[in-house]
């Protein structure tokens, strides 16, 4: 993680789950993290299957150029890449990961601006699970809220192992890489052969557990 916004928000996650693989949706208190509300969102799953929006934050929704709630999580990513957004958020939502996404956003007027992504699940109950999530640019350029994000395209992604990260956090100052859950790599298996000190799957590269990129 090297957003602010990303770190601050996995660190109240954590502390509100105390040793649990996700807290109850209901400990979430917006006014716990009311300096993070513009760019978290919370999704859950439809009838279908499907993750869409439930609650979206405002500077989220400017950025997009729409209101989010409601709407498909999928369809603001690269017909390339909803597949595997689709899959990570089931995985959250079913397996109770922790997922990091850095990604490329595109805007209607062919600006891009580098965004990440953090996935944390929340214990909604049989049949309602959720998770909360943060989307925080790299960089605010003037055009941002007002040229509005059309897609985005996947640079990396990290499924983080959070007791490995409690360490790696408050050790560093400043944060490169997270840890990598060991094994995160089977819930994303698609084929590819080995790369150096990583696999390849699809045009990413995911990393063994317990390294820094």
């Amino acid at each position: 993680m090297n957003q602010d916004g990303s770190i601050a928000l996995f660190r109240y996650w954590d502390t509100l789950r105390d040793g649990r693989p996700a807290p109850r949706r209901t400990e979430i208190e917006p006014a716990e993290i009311k300096s993070l509300l513009a760019d978290t969102f919370i999704l859950e799953k439809d009838t279908r299957g499907e993750a869409i929006f439930r609650l979206a934050g405002t500077r989220l929704c400017a950025t997009y150029g729409r209101e989010l709630k409601g709407y498909a999580f999928p369809l603001i990513w690269s017909t390339r890449d909803q597949r595997m957004i689709a899959r990570l958020a089931f995985s959250v939502f079913q397996e109770k990961a922790v997922v990091v996404v850095t990604f490329a956003g595109a805007s209607r007027g062919d600006n891009t601006l580098s965004f990440e992504m953090i996935l944390l699940p929340l214990e909604g109950g049989l049949g309602s699970p959720r998770l909360l999530g943060a989307i925080t640019p790299a960089s605010k350029p003037f055009w941002l809220g007002a040229d509005p994000i059309v897609e985005n395209r996947i640079d990396t992604l990290r499924v983080v192992d959070p007791e490995r990260e409690q360490v790696f956090l408050g050790s560093r100052a400043s944060i490169k890489v997270p840890s990598i859950a060991p094994g995160a790599g089977s819930m994303l298996r698609d084929g590819g052969a080995p790369g150096e000190g990583g696999r390849r799957i699809r045009h990413l590269i995911v990393f063994d557990g317990g390294r820094e990129g």
